[in-house]
């Protein structure tokens, strides 16, 4: 089939990843892809995409908000597109607008596939009623929240909702560590035996770092012997560096910044942590811990319930709650079997359902059914 998947993110989101992913999958299936980007992305989208293994990239203007001159030129574009792709698959508002106007103002209609990846609620007035329920034909969610969510909003039939989460590269998640020592390389000072705790995630509230550090207290005051690593970017990250060193947690802590390596950093994880306050979407790093084999404590948002078992592929505990946290870590650092037997179970669990092969499968088969309609039509 030829997919076009068509992401307007103007930075490297959840949105664009989940675009990249399936594209790359897409492709190593057999299927004829394009990823189709914002202009002017280059540093922040369309490099990452290339990257990940995009081989095929696209461009359109895709303005913010309506901008005339700028929507027409994208509209034709897309006209010319259609009489050569098999589906539309889109994944933010923009192109999701630009790509039903195409079909209504062509002779040639191609199925359209929407891909919703936050919780925030679609307002379903007239517009987005005709938007999602005439205009498209298969919604796609990464959570079941999401699609129970616009079900229950009028926003597409029960049975053109779909779930899908994951879609991680189960194969680079899952190799050996990295022969110059992965994350022990960039901790000289950490003790070879000293288990490490990893935060993998954005600076920003809703992803808990107080609450990690928090917990770290409470593990250090325990008598426990780890080291916390917080991995990533992001505006709060200097207010999070001052509550590790309000907290008395400096020797205990590092904060790295952006990693290049992830999966050698994660392959040296003892124990992963997904500390989300709120669901953020299809939870990337979740699943990229779990392909890691590395045993993961998570709290209970979004996907997390639909899709991890506590005590048999992970440890899961309430969002925003330090003492939970803090004791099912320790019970991780105690427990080296149960440490083994969690990323095992995780490692086995992505592979069976959650891999980026998988999800190019179920696309594969979603795509074909709405083709297979479309010439019934």
């Amino acid at each position: 089939m030829t997919i076009r998947q068509i992401v307007s993110c103007r930075g490297w989101s959840s949105d664009a990843y989940w675009a990249t992913r399936a594209s790359v999958e897409l492709e190593r299936a057999g299927h004829d892809v394009a990823l189709v980007c914002k202009r002017k992305s280059e540093a922040r989208v369309i490099r990452r995409a290339r990257a990940a293994g995009v081989t095929r990239i696209e461009t359109l203007e895709l303005a913010s908000g309506v901008k005339p001159v700028a929507d027409s030129i994208d509209l034709r574009r897309m006209i010319r597109w259609l009489p050569e792709t098999d589906v539309l698959h889109v994944h933010r508002g923009k192109e999701h607008w630009l790509a039903a106007l195409a079909n209504r103002l062509s002779g040639v209609r191609r199925p359209i596939v929407r891909t919703r990846h936050i919780v925030q609620p679609v307002r379903p007035h007239t517009l987005n009623r005709w938007l999602y329920n005439q205009a498209t034909d298969l919604v796609v969610t990464v959570t079941e929240a999401i699609r129970l969510q616009l079900v229950a909003a009028g926003l597409g039939a029960a049975d053109r909702v779909v779930t899908l989460p994951g879609g991680v590269d189960a194969d680079r998640f899952h190799a050996a560590p990295s022969a110059t020592g992965g994350l022990r390389a960039a901790l000289p000072d950490v003790p070879p035996d000293t288990p490490l705790v990893g935060l993998v995630s954005g600076f920003r509230v809703m992803k808990g770092h107080q609450i990690v550090v928090e917990a770290a207290s409470q593990l250090v005051a325990a008598g426990h012997r780890f080291h916390l690593v917080l991995i990533g970017q992001g505006a709060l990250l200097e207010r999070v560096r001052d509550l590790v060193e309000t907290a008395g947690l400096p020797g205990y802590t590092s904060i790295l910044g952006f990693v290049d390596d992830l999966p050698a950093v994660m392959s040296t994880l003892d124990v992963g942590i997904y500390s989300a306050l709120e669901s953020d979407g299809m939870s990337r790093v979740l699943f990229e811990y779990l392909a890691a084999g590395v045993p993961v404590v998570a709290t209970r948002v979004g996907v997390v319930p639909e899709i991890l078992a506590d005590d048999r592929s992970a440890l899961l505990v309430p969002a925003g709650e330090p003492e939970p946290m803090a004791a099912a870590i320790g019970r991780l650092l105690r427990d080296r079997v149960l440490r083994r037997e969690l990323g095992s179970a995780g490692a086995a669990l992505v592979r069976a359902r959650y891999s980026g092969q998988r999800l190019a499968e179920r696309l594969t088969s979603l795509y074909r059914s709405l083709d297979a309609h479309r010439a019934a039509s």
